[in-house]
């Protein structure tokens, strides 16, 4: 096949198109922010004001440069603005949480019934009373009436995120309940839309209607058992390969392309296939947060913008202004506000027992339809089931109710105050977030081979346990296999084996961890951990081994990795932990420091609900013998207490139960290892800074004194 290039005259006035439709639409879309609208209000309005409607009628000749005038330039333009729906719908599916909507499933299930079947059935009702010279094809006039009720049925979630994010209500059960039930209508209405798209490619006799079941089952069937495990395999191959850093950005619209064209060769449109995708990558850990705000950017940056303006280029409002068609749209509007209202404050009402204000929010928050209910209604329009003048209702519909929503929204929302649960909750929710344990997603776990049980290997497994008990984490099992002095093929073999044992023992340790990976990596060990931990990771965990010289702390490999790794470490000394080990009384010593603040949230993190955490600072008494007029200590005893009482308010936010003590001692370190022994501390929890000497590890005298004398677990965060 020979590959030739489009005219140049088409290729210019593409090129012109884009540069205009996306300015002005990102110029109209800052201008609706400032306003306080959804920016989607601004990039639709670009493309009527270019569009027909305003610049077509007013200018026809400038307006020429930027509207297609035959089938070719439309096409050209089409592809790029498919481009913007797709990445929008990615988006959108990176946004629906699942863990949320199964949280939330009590609250949120009786609320989208009733948002979604009523206005569905209203829809499904109007669609079959319209005119008929308005329906694309009358012969078709089921599907037409699904398309209508598609588009009056789904929610738009980012617009409704973007409000609740403003108002501060994005965790606030009102708020949560409110996206997850958006969600569900969304997850709902892309089904039933992919159902609609294949009997409209297929017919509706009994074995069209069988092919469409067919088709759509087993859509369904590879999103949920095939395109899992392909994400995973391929997200995990991308990390472990190292690279750019926009390698997963890459593999991220490769596989959302790919899993659209599937849904596109199963006549179920390409936007089917990258919502899919978007919820599938949503749930990957190993999945960088950069790369998700990458496609955010690349999709409302560009090419999101100019779906919207083309979206707006199609409309021609002078198509409706008749009274008639006026009259018509109206009665849509009608029909999608009062539906999806009335719908959704029923089922919170009767469905999940809410109060007043909080169903008729639930209302109010899902009747914006914005940017999804315009893709249905670009999908109806591009297959001829909906004619330009439905479009035009639907978009303006769409843009109505994204207009009014937020307001209304704001007004009943702050009459919904938080109980005193969910008050503890957010707060709780809102020092995890900013925690260190909030920050920490993907971990390296090194084990040494031929490690044994108890010790360091127990500690480590119990602590990531306990961080991943709340929200997960990626942890790849890593263990060197170091060429030893022997060169023949069975040693290698021997050492190999050993390596795998050994991340296999440990793998198999961590229960709570969602995503454990595991890997057996060649060569000198502190080059290979080092080069493994560049790729990505959050934190690198190691078992702090006894030294073997008097010139290393830990070791001459640990401690060069300590030294030269670019992520925070935690180096775990197991002591005397038995084999089962797990932390009940944890021992935090800070100094009012960012990184002694760090271990104390580390502290917190692993304690959970669970355990109990005593905040110590010691307060160095510089002078045994201090005059009545002396005040120095006494300050230095109050700003001791300032600085324990600052810590143990994040663990108080956190539901860790908490003490803290203040104590004198010429030494700091000796008061740290007696306050330990007589609570009975099983893990001691340090921070500090590491300090590169000439081949050694320096922590400081105080941090590998307490190492060296501890009998209990201790590990150092290394930040």
């Amino acid at each position: 096949m020979i590959i030739t290039p489009s005219p140049h005259d088409q290729v210019l006035q593409l090129v012109i198109q884009l540069a205009i439709l996306l300015g002005v639409a990102r110029l109209l879309g800052e201008v609706a922010r400032r306003f306080r609208q959804p920016a989607v209000v601004g990039e639709i309005l670009a493309g009527v004001l270019l569009g027909p409607s305003v610049a077509g009628a007013l200018a026809p000749a400038l307006a020429s440069n930027w509207i297609p005038a035959t089938v070719e330039q439309g096409r050209l333009l089409e592809v790029v603005a498919l481009l913007g729906a797709m990445l929008l719908l990615a988006v959108t599916g990176l946004e629906t949480d699942v863990p949320l909507i199964r949280r939330r499933a009590g609250s949120a299930v009786g609320i989208a019934a009733g948002g979604l079947v009523l206005p569905f059935a209203a829809g499904l009702a109007l669609g079959g009373v319209f005119p008929e010279d308005l329906v694309g094809d009358p012969s078709r006039r089921l599907l037409f009436a699904f398309f209508l009720a598609t588009a009056l049925a789904v929610s738009a979630i980012p617009v409704l995120a973007s409000i609740l994010l403003e108002l501060g209500m994005m965790r606030r059960n009102v708020g949560q309940a409110m996206l997850a039930a958006g969600m569900i209508d969304d997850l709902i209405g892309w089904t039933v839309l992919g159902v609609v798209v294949a009997l409209a490619n297929e017919g509706t006799g009994v074995g069209a209607l069988t092919a469409t079941a067919l088709t759509v089952g087993g859509f369904v069937a590879a999103t949920i058992f095939v395109a899992p495990r392909l994400v995973g395999s391929a997200v995990r191959a991308v990390h472990s390969a190292g690279g750019s850093s926009h390698r997963f950005l890459s593999l991220a619209l490769v596989l959302v392309f790919g899993w659209s064209a599937l849904s596109q060769a199963l006549h179920l449109e390409p936007v089917i296939g990258a919502f899919a995708m978007g919820v599938l990558l949503g749930r990957t850990k190993r999945l960088p947060v950069a790369t998700i705000e990458s496609i955010e950017a690349l999709a409302f940056g560009v090419f999101a913008p100019i779906f919207f303006a083309v979206a707006g280029l199609k409309v021609d409002v002078g198509s409706i202004a008749s009274t008639r068609l006026a009259l018509l749209t109206l009665l849509v509007l009608g029909v999608a506000i009062v539906g999806k209202v009335a719908g959704a404050y029923l089922g919170a009402r009767f469905l999940s027992r809410a109060d007043n204000a909080s169903a008729l929010a639930y209302g109010i928050g899902l009747s914006a339809r914005g940017a999804i209910g315009i893709v249905v209604a670009t999908v109806g329009l591009s297959l001829e089931i909906l004619t330009p003048e439905v479009f035009s209702m639907i978009v303006v519909m769409a843009v109505a109710t994204s207009l009014m929503t937020p307001p209304a929204l704001k007004a009943v929302l702050h009459r919904i105050a938080p109980d005193e649960d969910e008050a503890v909750r957010l707060r709780r929710e809102s020092a995890e977030a900013a925690g260190m344990a909030g920050r920490v997603r993907r971990v390296l776990l090194t084990v040494r081979p031929r490690s044994e049980p108890g010790s360091a290997v127990d500690v480590q497994a119990a602590i990531l346990d306990r961080l991943a008990e709340d929200v997960g984490l990626a942890v790849t099992v890593a263990a060197v296999a170091e060429p030893g002095e022997a060169s023949s093929a069975e040693a290698s073999a021997a050492d190999v084996s050993a390596a795998e044992d050994a991340v296999r023992r440990m793998a198999d340790r961590l229960a709570a961890a969602q995503d454990v990976t595991t890997k057996v990596l060649s060569g000198d060990p502190v080059t290979s951990i080092i080069t493994e931990a560049a790729k990505g990771y959050d934190l690198v965990v190691l078992g702090a081994t006894e030294a073997t010289a008097p010139a290393a702390l830990f070791g001459s490999a640990v401690d060069e990795i300590v030294r030269m790794v670019a992520v925070p470490a935690l180096l775990v000394r197991g002591g005397s932990a038995p084999e089962g080990w797990l932390p009940r009384h944890i021992l935090v010593p800070v100094d009012g420091t960012a990184a002694a603040i760090r271990a104390a949230e580390l502290a917190f993190a692993i304690a959970g609900r669970e355990a109990k955490v005593t905040v110590l600072h010691a307060v160095q008494d510089l002078s045994p013998v201090v005059s009545v007029s002396d005040t120095g200590p006494m300050r230095r005893l109050d700003m001791g207490h300032q600085v324990v009482a600052a810590v143990r308010a994040i663990g108080d936010s956190l539901g860790v139960e908490t003490e803290g003590l203040v104590e004198f001692s010429p030494e700091p370190e000796v008061a740290i290892l007696t306050v330990a022994a007589s609570i009975g501390a099983d893990l001691v929890v340090l921070s500090t800074a590491a300090r590169t000497g000439t081949s050694r590890l320096f922590l400081g005298p105080r941090v590998e004194r307490i190492l060296a004398e501890c009998t209990c677990a201790v590990a150092v965060l290394n930040s």
